[in-house]
């Protein structure tokens, strides 16, 4: 469910007031989540400033890390990016309908059955193995298509891509000029880790080989890559994660600014004894009298398991009334029990919402209690939620027809 709430973002006939989405939201879902797109320009034009000369592209694969691809492309296209990633074809297509103008690469790269949906979205495929370019010259020459790919060389990451003998093999086909590619591009595997010997090894591979790649631009660097300094950067930034708020310089404090806020209500309060256990396998036990809400948000949310309360380990916090509370026992699919025993008997009630994301817990924080990454909590938030957006300039225009298949 999505609820747009800023003013800019929607007719002025169908505004609601903050309130009123709310009260809309939480009438069939378990929770909202607010996703703050001024923030989400905000970090993308930090990260534009600190690439500079390099163009900034965005990474809004992921549904934009489960941000709203359509939503955020938008804005950031509004604040004046023009090239954007994504997986597949599928959000490829959706960035085309919310962007008509913009440049999109799809990471999954090209299949020989999937040239005619390149050309109708006008997208182009990042093309990491010989086969994958074999096929789509032949489409190409088929039909006439020269909407452009681009070449993907592993430098390290071991995953996609040419390996750099093989990119050595086409470099007579671009010094032949006409050969269609737009862009040569590899990918940090420990740009994160600012010392790690693995980044100035892959920074000197793509040097070289891009070189040789004379008048194609040039993308190496990521979220973190960007930090890394001008010398990763090349003509082109791809980040992703930091666009969000994930902090894409973990040994240092966080520059961005924080994107969402996840909260959901309370839908019970239960009173329980001492020795009385809670969730589960009764692995959480009150060694008090204890005061509980229960929460409508569980795994299957993306709020996860891995973050449970035994009698041994305390684990993630929600702000309930202002203040941290305990979960207690284990998480489970819709439901998640907190200790609010030391709050005053008024300050949680049912109905009452409860901070999940935000209020000084932030992604990264409930991620180390998962036992993952920002982005895998990111792009984990259930579709249970309602999605309010704030924030973010007006619309682009629709976008027109999808151009038809040459030839």
């Amino acid at each position: 469910m999505n609820i747009a709430s800023d003013p800019k973002s929607i007719p002025a006939s169908t505004l609601l007031s903050p309130e009123a989405n709310q009260a809309a939201a939480l009438a069939t879902a378990t929770g909202v989540l607010t996703v703050d797109l001024d923030a989400i320009v905000a970090n993308w034009r930090k990260l534009e400033k600190s690439a500079v000369p390099a163009e900034c592209a965005g990474v809004v694969k992921a549904n934009a890390y489960g941000c709203g691809a359509d939503q955020v492309a938008r804005a950031l296209s509004n604040a004046g990016c023009k090239t954007f990633f994504v997986a597949t074809l599928d959000e490829a297509a959706i960035v085309r309908a919310a962007v008509p103008t913009a440049v999109i690469y799809v990471l999954d790269g090209f299949f020989q059955n999937t040239g005619d949906a390149y050309a109708r979205i006008d997208c182009r495929p990042v093309i990491g193995d010989l086969n994958e370019l074999a096929e789509w010259d032949v489409f190409c020459r088929r039909t006439g298509w020269s909407g452009g790919a681009a070449i993907h060389i592993d430098t390290g990451m071991n995953r996609l891509g040419l390996t750099v003998a093989e990119a050595q093999g086409i470099v007579p086909r671009i010094n032949a000029g006409d050969h269609g590619i737009t862009l040569v591009m590899s990918h940090l595997a420990s740009a994160e880790l600012l010392n790690n010997p693995a980044n100035a090894k892959q920074l000197a591979a793509f040097r070289e080989i891009a070189s040789a790649f004379s008048g194609v631009p040039a993308s190496l660097a990521n979220s973190s890559g960007v930090f890394l300094g001008s010398q990763f950067q090349f003509d082109l930034v791809r980040p992703g994660a930091a666009v969000y708020g994930i902090n894409p310089t973990p040994e240092a404090d966080n520059p961005m600014q924080p994107v969402v806020e996840l909260k959901a209500r309370i839908v019970q309060i239960r009173n329980l004894e001492r020795g009385e256990t809670v969730g589960y396998g009764g692995t959480w036990t009150a060694r008090r009298p204890t005061r509980l809400a229960i929460i409508s948000a569980g795994y299957a949310d993306g709020y996860f398991r891995a973050a449970s309360a035994n009698d041994g380990t305390r684990g993630a916090e929600v702000v309930v009334a202002g203040k941290r509370c305990p979960v207690a026992g284990r998480i489970s699919m819709d439901l998640t029990a907190i200790d609010v025993t030391d709050l005053d008997k008024t300050a949680a009630r049912r109905g009452h919402l409860v901070t999940l994301i935000g209020e000084g817990i932030t992604v990264d924080e409930l991620a180390h209690h998962f036992g993952t990454i920002g982005y895998e909590v990111l792009t984990s938030l259930g579709k249970r939620y309602a999605r309010i957006y704030k924030g973010g300039a007006a619309p682009v225009e629709a976008a027109a027809e999808p151009p038809a298949v040459p030839g």
